[in-house]
């Protein structure tokens, strides 16, 4: 992955300043933003899914890089649930910037979820999106919550100007179990609005996948789930990226009672813990 750093490159300064600064360092900032932007879309368009794992802090997004994945996203569920705040309600703006400037320094490609973009005002989530592009950032996840389709299409419009990869996510099969017809009429119409992927949650039946994704022309991105098809019959199905979600972070979360279970037990405890001094190479922080 390539960046630029543009302070090491300030075209003088005071009275030795070039008189096009300002100009020439906003086209390098966009050029890096492209060249993110294109490396993320190359990786949906690979002889496999792009595999996504979902980071909700440094140390879990450090552990998947360390793992070869070329790209993390963030799951809202875990920032959210990490700051003892409701998922899915616009109250981790804050949250979400602090990790992705965490995260920003880490050897791999971003996407980041927004949620619906914490605000309804598309020059809101211009604004918020410009920010996260500016961090580093590839990419942002955005949902509709199956809300008014063209204020959506706003949306996706005012985040696509910054110049990351927008994949534009509607929860028709979470929130409207089975309704295909619906599912792809957004998708068409987000793409159409923009939109450089379409994300549908739930959405686990093959038939109901195929069909996705021979009606939209953009990558589609399907979320793992237990209960549909494994990661590669999803790429046989032409599914472009495959997301983990709020999984590894429910496991995780999983893991450490079941830990603490065992030792009051006395039983052993399960394996497969990450040591000491992995996390610590991985997070730069000292013992303690």
């Amino acid at each position: 992955m390539i960046t630029v750093d543009l302070a090491e490159h300030p075209f003088g300064a005071g009275p030795h300043a070039c008189p096009g600064r300002e100009h020439a360092l906003a086209m390098a900032q966009g050029a890096a933003i492209a060249l993110r932007r294109a490396e993320f879309a190359a990786l949906h368009r690979g002889e496999r899914p792009l595999l996504l794992p979902n980071a909700w802090d440094h140390a879990s997004a450090a552990a998947f890089v360390a793992m070869g994945f070329p790209a993390v996203g963030t799951t809202s569920l875990g920032v959210a649930a990490s700051a003892g705040l409701p998922d899915g309600t616009g109250a981790t703006r804050h949250e979400t910037l602090d990790l992705a400037r965490r995260l920003a320094g880490l050897p791999c490609l971003l996407s980041v979820d927004i949620e619906t973009g914490f605000s309804t005002d598309p020059r809101e989530v211009a604004a918020l999106t410009a920010e996260l592009a500016a961090l580093g950032v590839a990419g942002v996840n955005l949902e509709d919550v199956v809300g008014d389709v063209d204020r959506q299409r706003e949306l996706i419009a005012a985040a696509r100007s910054s110049g990351l990869f927008v994949n534009a996510r509607t929860d028709t099969h979470w929130l409207r179990p089975g309704d295909d017809r619906e599912a792809i009429a957004r998708c068409q119409s987000y793409v159409d609005a923009g939109a450089h992927g379409v994300f549908v949650p739930g959405m686990v039946d093959e038939r109901s996948i195929s069909a996705l994704v021979a009606a939209v022309d953009a990558p589609v991105n399907v979320l793992y789930s237990p209960d549909g098809p494994g990661y590669r019959r999803l790429g046989e199905l032409g599914v472009a990226r495959v997301s983990c979600g709020s999984l590894p972070f429910r496991v995780a979360l999983g893991a450490a009672v079941a830990t603490v279970e065992a030792v009051a037990a006395g039983r052993p405890v399960p394996g497969g813990a990450v040591s000491y001094a992995d996390v610590v190479a991985r997070s730069g922080a000292g013992p303690r």
